[in-house]
């Protein structure tokens, strides 16, 4: 691991943003998320688009769809990576990497129309891969930065919060057979 102390290293949570992106962990995500970026781009931009026009109308949207949301979520992944290598190598300071502007967005909801399998499998394997590479940044952004962000991403999460919610409104209540009598 490089010993990096950018500007503004100041704090525990700073030296953490600070060792993290000079790491050879962060290095292998960067190269990955950037090949990635790259494969994705190469793929939309020739077979890609030569496959879309044989698709159906139907196959044909849900392709438009799923390579919008798959370059956003590469765009965020790759902001996210571009953002810790300027930490690492001191164009930005750390506390500047923990401003709104620099963070992750939410997760895109998971695009699965009836139409998905009739989607070329290039790119539902980059789709699947983005999606990977995605929640990967996300885990290490809310490791990093102390932030509980892991929860909008994981189902298990949601399902928790919808269960809390129901037993806030008192939707059900084990003990009701009790008090009835």
């Amino acid at each position: 691991m490089r010993t990096v102390q950018g500007p503004g290293a100041n704090t525990a949570k700073d030296r953490k943003v600070v060792e993290f992106a000079g790491s050879e962990v962060f290095d292998r995500l960067f190269r990955e998320g950037m090949g990635l970026v790259e494969q994705t781009a190469a793929y939309l931009d020739g077979p890609g688009r030569q496959e879309s026009r044989s698709l159906a109308r139907e196959a044909a949207l849900a392709y438009a769809a799923e390579s919008m949301e798959l370059t956003t979520r590469l765009m965020q992944a790759a902001s996210w990576l571009v953002v810790q290598r300027a930490v690492r190598d001191g164009d930005m300071s750390a506390a500047e990497a923990r401003d709104d502007k620099y963070r992750l967005g939410a997760p895109l909801a998971d695009f699965a129309p009836d139409t998905t399998n009739d989607l070329p499998l290039e790119l539902r394997e980059l789709a699947e891969s983005s999606r990977r590479l995605f929640e990967r940044v996300t885990r290490l952004d809310a490791a990093i930065y102390g932030e509980d962000v892991i929860e909008a991403i994981s189902p298990v999460h949601e399902q928790l919060a919808r269960l809390r919610d129901a037993a806030d409104k008192g939707a059900f209540d084990p003990l009701s057979i009790w008090r009835r009598g």
